[in-house]
């Protein structure tokens, strides 16, 4: 069974810092794709920056400049350091992969909650 399991949520004041980590554990024999998705209440899940298993990265233009994604593949992990934090980053953020175990599929972590106050 696949798990991803997302830690480094919560509360910062606007301009603050924080640092989600999203580590994958079960029975996997191949990472793809990694990323990291939001949902704000009312509004549909984006994408935030997602990065292939060669260093290969995309950003919303929204965090260009400010989140910075980065994986370490013997560890099976994905982070997300994200600086200059906005209420409008307000979200719960979600950590993706593209695994395979007997087929290719995605996966989906919990969710962490991130709330910027201004």
């Amino acid at each position: 069974q696949v798990q991803l399991v997302e830690s480094g949520g919560g509360l910062v004041q606007a301009g603050g810092s924080l640092r989600l980590s999203c580590i994958v554990s079960g029975s996997i024999f191949s990472i793809n794709g990694m990323g990291w998705y939001r949902q704000a209440p009312g509004k549909q899940r984006e994408l935030v920056g997602s990065i292939t298993v060669g260093g290969k990265i995309v950003y919303a233009d929204s965090v260009k400049g400010r989140f910075t994604i980065s994986r370490d593949n013997a560890k099976n992990t994905v982070y997300l350091q994200m600086n200059s934090l906005k209420p409008e980053d307000t979200a719960v953020y979600y950590c993706n992969a593209r695994i395979f175990v007997r087929i290719w599929a995605d996966y989906w972590g919990q969710g962490t909650q991130v709330t910027v106050s201004s």
